[in-house]
């Protein structure tokens, strides 16, 4: 029996874990794009400002942000299953505590802790759904992770701006309540940790590393979420936050390539395929998200629609996603994956240029189209890129080079 082999997880069907991991994952990303719609309402309920109202997104990103590299370390520590349980349970708990809340700050403590919650979710279940299929078999499980990673945000502005319109902006965050609980039995009943977790002495934890590791990821996501309305390096205390910034990633660079037990192993990028597939991932998503985020608010701020309306004018890039699913999870075992990839590219770029002729006189569907088709591209870019960049990864590699992935 190979070492690959004796260490997979002793599941019945591995489909069934692909449903567990997916909800937990659905459930994380799907927050992130409902908080974006339900924003304008959460600040006139709390007596804020759209300013101060967008550190709702801030405390969130900036915490899941410095958990997702980490996720590897605690999972080894505490074994993977219990350790990912313990995060949708504090993401379940933190979403109530978001729902509840009575003031600007409660609601940012909570989300900074249901962000912490919710930044080992997706590295942890893409693992465990690699690990748990064989390598041939991979393109079409990741088809399924997809669902949760590409619709999901598709989805969110629509029910966001349902649960907003039709009850209040808390439900966009009680809507978590019942996925996790479900997802906790699901993972409790069918996810097993693999032989290398169980028996895994990963040593003491490298708080040198995360120290640094959440100061530069910290000043990296507020230089970038307030550059704009501070005229970037026109502030002063931005010129200081991306000194310390380039200070601390210094330092944790060194730190984790030299340290004999480091937070994250550094040492994967050795492998050409992950490298390159971080860098896509990165462009890709710094595109994707920018393009979810922005337009629901641009409809709804300026354009006046109410939050249902705006997330409807989005909702058909979630048609194209599906319908590039089953696609390419067949497509990824029959085709060159770099032709797949360049092809959903290729379709990004054109819909972004669709984008660019945005104006105060468009309708709701004007960007019909547009919008399908960045819905499809991305689908094809997200499952084959995501299968190519893990392929020649150990088990033993996954986890960590997951944590890496999903954080670029």
């Amino acid at each position: 029996m190979t070492e690959q082999a004796s260490s997979a997880p002793a599941v019945s069907n591995p489909w069934l874990v692909a449903i567990a991991v997916m909800l937990a994952t659905f459930m994380e990303v799907l927050d992130t794009s409902i908080a974006a719609v339900a924003l304008p309402y959460i600040a006139g309920s709390v007596s804020a400002t759209n300013d101060e109202a967008t550190w709702v997104l801030t405390s969130y990103l900036v915490a899941n942000a410095i958990v997702l590299p980490a996720s590897t370390w605690f999972s080894l520590r505490f074994g993977r299953k219990r350790f990912l349980i313990a995060c949708i349970v504090i993401f379940t708990v933190s979403s109530f505590a978001c729902g509840a809340a009575t003031s600007l700050a409660v609601i940012l403590i909570a989300r900074a802790v249901q962000g912490a919650g919710g930044g080992a979710l997706q590295p942890l279940s893409q693992s465990i759904l690699l690990e748990s299929f064989p390598p041939q078999k991979r393109g079409i499980a990741m088809a399924v992770f997809a669902l949760g990673v590409v619709v999901a945000p598709v989805l969110g502005p629509t029910l966001g701006g349902w649960l907003t319109d039709a009850y209040s902006w808390r439900w966009a965050f009680y809507i978590n309540i019942p996925v996790g609980v479900f997802a906790v039995f699901m993972i409790s009943r069918y996810v097993q940790d693999p032989d290398y977790v169980r028996e895994a002495k990963p040593g003491k934890l490298d708080g040198i590393g995360l120290g640094l590791l959440a100061i530069w990821l910290g000043c990296l996501q507020i230089i970038l979420d307030k550059g704009q309305e501070d005229d970037w390096f026109s502030a002063t205390w931005i010129r200081w936050a991306a000194f310390v910034l380039v200070i601390c990633l210094v330092g944790f660079l060194i730190r984790e390539f030299r340290h004999k037990n480091p937070l994250v192993d550094l040492r994967v990028f050795r492998h050409r395929n992950f490298t390159l597939g971080c860098i896509l991932i990165g462009l890709f998503g710094a595109a994707i998200y920018g393009l979810v985020t922005l337009l629901p608010l641009f409809y709804q701020e300026i354009m006046g629609y109410t939050a249902l309306a705006a997330g409807w004018a989005v909702s058909p890039r979630g048609v194209g996603a599906i319908i590039a699913m089953p696609m390419i999870g067949y497509l990824t075992a029959k085709i060159d994956n770099r032709y797949l990839i360049a092809f959903g590219f290729v379709l990004f770029a054109i819909a972004s240029l669709w984008f660019g002729e945005v104006n105060l006189s468009i309708g709701q569907w004007t960007f019909l189209w547009a919008i399908i088709i960045s819905g499809f591209g991305s689908g094809c870019v997200f499952v084959p890129l995501s299968t190519t960049t893990m392929a020649f990864l150990k088990n033993e590699e996954i986890g960590n080079a997951s944590g890496l992935y999903n954080l670029l």
